[in-house]
């Protein structure tokens, strides 16, 4: 990837985690080499474990290999939708279990290919979750039964650099339209991302059925928005880079899975806000990955034991901080195993306000027309 901060614009097909180099050879390394098992060893079970990057962490997958006597298999994916045409494709009867954006761990009740879970046997673990995500989760349900469990979450707002700017600035998205903010702003290239926070601030809601004049101005509002942009960024790293530097005053379409590492490493200068409602609107999205079993045929308890691994307030922990990226997680139990300096990394003590503030990210229905219109603007910009 280019290196540099200045008119950068790369495709748009790739995924807002399509960022993090050598993830994708280390989890393939990790299901390939069956961690924490003898080369000669022969494990009681395999499973094959489709998920993004953090959950395939050494320290995350040896100990349940280990407990269970089972190798757990990686396919990385950098891309929900790529990930879930996959398993649409036929690729469900190869998959035990799929960590992927909510969306589309939802959808695989629809698509015929989800195992639900038995919401009595996972009593105990809706227990431990904020209440928020306790059952009956209406994101994870299917005619009335549950798809998966929530993992991993956060929001997507504004992320500014308090050394160059005010967050009361960012009370709204005005200043990505502003001409004192002319050349300072970052797009994130991440599919839907940058695109659903604009339609919001330009009063279309894009969870529900737009008509055509509602799509007219989301081309409106992308289109001035890439007139006062300095750059269309896809590589985080890049972005990460301006926005410390100062290049860029803010990151569009990001949010928190932008900023946590960040903070993390000690640029807590670096803020991811929800801006305040607009039109009756609320402005901020809240995004979550999930993890759900897959309808292969086996049955596995050995899956099911998994999902009830990976949302435990240990496992989830070590979920929440990894090297590639920091995010919130739903064991409410988990939260007293933070540091301060990781519950500051992570703004919990924000973590609520963004919440209330927030729509809760589906597939919206125009999508496809919305990335159409994003590329078309993009080519012309």
């Amino acid at each position: 990837m280019t290196k540099g901060t200045e008119n950068i614009s790369m495709g748009s097909g790739l995924g807002r985690r399509t960022v993090l180099k050598g993830m994708g050879a280390m989890g393939m390394a990790a299901g390939a080499s069956a961690l924490g098992l003898p080369r000669f060893a022969q494990a009681a079970e395999s499973l094959n474990y489709m998920c993004w990057e953090g959950y395939n962490a050494p320290n995350i997958l040896e100990p349940f290999q280990k407990e269970k006597d089972a190798t757990v298999s990686i396919d990385l994916i950098t891309d929900s939708a790529g990930g879930f045409a996959k398993l649409a494709a036929g690729a469900f009867r190869d998959f035990d279990l799929v960590s992927s954006d909510s969306p589309w761990i939802q959808r695989m009740g629809p698509a015929g290919f989800c195992r639900f879970i038995d919401e009595n046997d996972f009593a105990a673990q809706f227990a431990d979750f904020y209440p928020q995500f306790r059952s009956p989760f209406a994101p994870l349900q299917f005619e009335g039964k549950a798809t998966g469990l929530p993992t991993r979450w956060g929001w997507v707002g504004p992320t500014v650099n308090t050394k160059f700017d005010k967050l009361e600035t960012w009370s709204s998205y005005a200043p990505v339209f502003d001409s004192a903010y002319k050349d300072k702003i970052c797009l994130l290239d991440w599919g839907d991302w940058p695109i659903m926070p604009l339609a919001l601030y330009a009063g279309v809601n894009p969870y529900e059925e737009l008509d055509q004049a509602a799509l007219d101005e989301v081309r409106k509002v992308l289109r001035a928005a890439f007139k006062n942009t300095r750059a269309i960024v896809a590589d985080l790293a890049v972005a990460q880079k301006g926005l410390i530097d100062g290049s860029f005053r803010a990151l569009i379409g990001g949010g928190t899975y932008a900023t946590s590492a960040l903070r993390m490493k000690g640029h807590d200068y670096i803020q991811s806000i929800v801006p305040e409602p607009k039109g009756g609107l609320k402005q901020g999205i809240i995004w979550m990955e999930a993890t759900g079993l897959i309808d292969n045929g086996k049955n596995s308890q050995v899956a099911a034991d998994f999902l009830k691994y990976i949302v435990s307030a240990d496992v989830a922990k070590k979920l929440a901080i990894t090297e590639a990226t920091c995010n919130l997680v739903p064991n409410q139990k988990a939260e007293a195993l933070f540091t301060e300096e990781e519950r500051k990394a992570l703004q919990m003590d924000y973590m609520w306000t963004a919440w209330d503030n927030s729509q809760f990210h589906t597939v919206a229905p125009n999508i496809d027309d919305m990335l159409a219109i994003w590329q078309e603007e993009l080519a012309a910009r």
